[in-house]
């Protein structure tokens, strides 16, 4: 979780008071278990088995499953309670994340099922938006749910141009209250005008006049609560406003923020930590610690939201890496070893007080969720042979490689064109006054981005900075646009995930200091892109109804995670999900039973349905490919490129519709899968990613024919 500032959509009284968005996870619990504070028998889930009362999602903020040095055990190789914990159910070990790898898009993902087209944040962790006068504003992508975008419309935007439908909403009408710790969305994120929308004029004036008082008070925590809740029965609540809701969303109420929710959970003083100590900022203030909570902080807080009678929690953790005031430790270091061990720790104290007041896999859903997979820059390791545990690491120089792309354009290929990015290794380009694709203007920039080359600070040879390049009409094969033009950049570079790349806002000559290519260690993590994001991520699923297959090879994306859960639950949303029920995880009784009467047609059209409308799936990495080639070649073969792209694209989303309708169908409304349908559908879908892999098959050098989808068959 990292903070992020949102300059965009603040009143001019509290635009100054703005400290950063909150990157956040999810905790989901369900539950109406006697005992529990003040349970009520109102929450009703429909599990198959009968026998699930609560949910715990976890979000782990780069908990890495594979390893990143060889000799030193991985992050959850590190953390022996909570691997084995969920090896007795399932670890997917095979989980592409969202492209470009940062937080934000991931975790809309994953709490609504739906790809960043349809969550309105998809290119990052920030935004661009493209103002009447020709300017960029940049947003962040971390807010409420009902927040506004920089462009001036919701920040979750549906694809229906309305807000999406809040993912607590199908637990508070099935009686159940959700509480969040630390979760983008369903916390309040700033001091802007959702402050004064959802709480009072007066708050938000008091706010102002103490504005870190007031993250500790207002921001990170909430608990929506379902109709007739006891816990919003008090002064404390406020109504809880969701005026796009489908269906409506009417007489709901919420608690915001510690200031309103420890008097109702823990009357006799402040929430604790699970080692004791009160749950504080650095500065002394009871209430949300910040962007980065600590295991024991945010699984302190959601046990003290389950006793006192909480049904749902979304939990999210801070990255185990990092420490306030302290760097990034690497893979094997004392450090790194030692902020591992406590956050195993904190897990284990987290399920032994579960258990104890009656919560265990034998009754409640477990689910963990890994985003990011930020790659070290520290190394190599000294000595060579180290593992963390008999031989300790060291690492010397540590930081990624910034690079000004301004200056070196202005420098290396005397373009002068004014843009602003999205920072990363994979920055979004926003081109001032919004040029369309064929417009000379957009069209040499995107050229002179592909040629850039620099010398590596640390190895001393020269490295090309994009690695792949992708134009309005390729981001949309990825899911990477919104219904806001507003928010499309003018085109996507895929760059070489050593580096970070930045602006100066100036086109002095990298001949002159500060240099333009240069190691940074306050940036000892990079999130990288390509080379990360296949396979990167992972989940846990354990308790009833998931099948006990510890580790196992299972193709998963972000968006399945929502549909599992819900399915495993006999809840539903309101729309249509991109994701799909993970099948291969979830045991025979535990299916939806029109699942269950075409498993097979059922598993075989989901794997399909992913190789064809997956971000990064055979199909988007061959169009991407096709994008690159088009982008760098001449104005003609361009032209033609956008005709072949627009019928491609056509094609997929007409193709994917009709398979994911079919999909969710089983899951949600009892509709079994004809193998003959199934078969048609699969027919197509081949055809289709064979076609657009030999239109792009000169674009695939040999560097890239790893990508064809014939070497991606699983």
């Amino acid at each position: 979780m990292r903070s992020r500032r949102n300059p965009a959509g603040l009143s001019a009284g509290l635009a100054s008071l703005l400290r950063g968005g909150v990157i956040v996870a999810s905790s989901l619990m369900i539950g109406c278990a006697v005992g529990l504070g003040q349970a009520h028998a109102a929450c009703e889930l429909h599990s198959r088995t009968g026998t699930i009362t609560h949910v715990v999602q976890i979000q782990l903020d780069n908990v890495h499953l594979a390893r990143d040095e060889p000799l030193v055990p991985s992050d959850l190789e590190q953390m022996p309670r909570l691997r084995e914990f969920f090896a007795d159910g399932t670890i997917g070990n095979n989980r592409p994340s969202a492209l470009p790898l940062q937080q934000a898009p991931d975790i809309l993902t994953v709490l609504t099922g739906l790809l960043g087209d349809r969550t309105g944040v998809p290119v990052g962790d920030s935004y661009g938006t493209f103002r009447s006068d020709g300017t960029v504003g940049l947003s962040s992508s971390f807010g409420y749910w009902t927040a506004s975008g920089g462009d001036g419309r919701p920040l979750m935007l549906a694809d229906t141009g309305r807000t999406v439908a809040a993912p607590w909403v199908p637990f508070t009408r099935a009686g159940c209250d959700v509480g969040a710790f630390a979760t983008t969305g369903l916390t309040l994120q700033a001091l802007d005008a959702t402050v004064t929308n959802i709480l009072s004029a007066s708050e938000a004036e008091a706010a102002a006049r103490d504005p870190i008082a007031a993250e500790a008070d207002l921001f990170g925590i909430a608990i929506h609560c379902a109709r007739s809740s006891p816990l919003c029965s008090n002064a404390q609540a406020r109504p809880d406003l969701l005026p796009d809701e489908p269906d409506s969303y009417v007489s709901f109420s919420g608690l915001f923020g510690n200031g309103h929710v420890q008097p109702v959970i823990s009357p006799g003083g402040p929430v604790r930590a699970l080692d004791g100590k009160v749950v504080a900022d650095t500065a002394g203030h009871p209430g949300f610690p910040g962007p980065q909570p600590v295991a024991a902080q945010a699984l302190g807080y959601a046990a003290a939201m389950l006793e006192a009678g909480v049904q749902v929690v979304y939990i999210s953790i801070g990255n185990a890496h990092h420490r306030s005031g302290m760097r990034d430790s690497g893979p094997g270091d004392p450090e790194d070893l030692g902020r591992l061990a406590e956050y195993d720790a904190a897990f284990g104290s987290f399920v032994d007080r579960l258990a104890a007041d009656g919560l265990s896999k034998r009754n409640t859903l477990f689910i963990a969720i890994s985003t990011g997979n930020d790659r070290f820059t520290g190394g190599p390791p000294q000595p060579a042979t180290c593992d963390g545990f008999q031989l300790p690491c060291r690492y010397g120089a540590v930081g990624a490689i910034d690079a000004t792309l301004d200056r070196l354009l202005a420098s290396e290929r005397r373009n002068v064109t004014r843009f602003d990015i999205q920072p990363g290794s994979a920055p979004a380009f926003y081109i001032h006054g919004g040029p369309q694709p064929s417009d000379p203007l957009t069209r040499t920039l995107a050229q002179d981005v592909g040629k850039l080359t620099v010398q590596n600070p640390s190895t001393a040879k020269t490295d090309r900075l994009a690695g792949l390049l992708a134009d309005r009409a390729q981001m949309q094969i990825m899911h990477l646009t919104t219904g806001s033009p507003a928010r499309t950049p003018s085109f996507l570079m895929f760059g070489d995930s050593n580096y970070v790349y930045r602006i100066a806002n100036s086109h002095a000559d990298c001949a002159t200091p500060p240099a333009c290519v240069a190691i940074d260690s306050e940036v000892p993590r990079v999130a990288g892109d390509i080379q990360q994001g296949d396979g990167g991520g992972w989940f846990g699923l354990a308790g009833p109804g998931v099948a006990k297959l510890g580790q196992a090879d299972i193709v998963s994306y972000p968006a399945d995670l929502r549909p599992t859960q819900l399915a495993l639950l006999g809840l539903k949303d309101t729309y249509v999900h991109d994701g799909v029920v993970l099948v291969e995880a979830l045991e025979d009784q535990a299916l939806p039973p029109a699942i269950a009467r075409s498993r097979d047609a059922y598993t075989k059209m989901a794997q399909a349905y992913w190789g064809l409308n997956a971000p990064f799936g055979p199909l988007g990495r061959a169009s991407l490919a096709l994008a690159t080639q088009a982008i760098r070649g001449s104005d003609l073969a361009y032209e033609r490129y956008l005709d072949a792209i627009g019928a491609i694209q056509m094609r997929r989303d007409a193709l994917a519709r009709d398979m994911k309708t079919l999909l969710d169908g089983a899951a949600f409304a009892q509709l079994p899968i004809a193998s003959a349908d199934a078969d048609r559908l699969i027919g197509r879908a081949t055809t289709l990613i064979n076609d657009v892999e030999n239109l792009a098959g000169r674009s695939l050098g040999p560097a890239d024919r790893p990508w064809k989808a014939a070497s991606d068959v699983h």
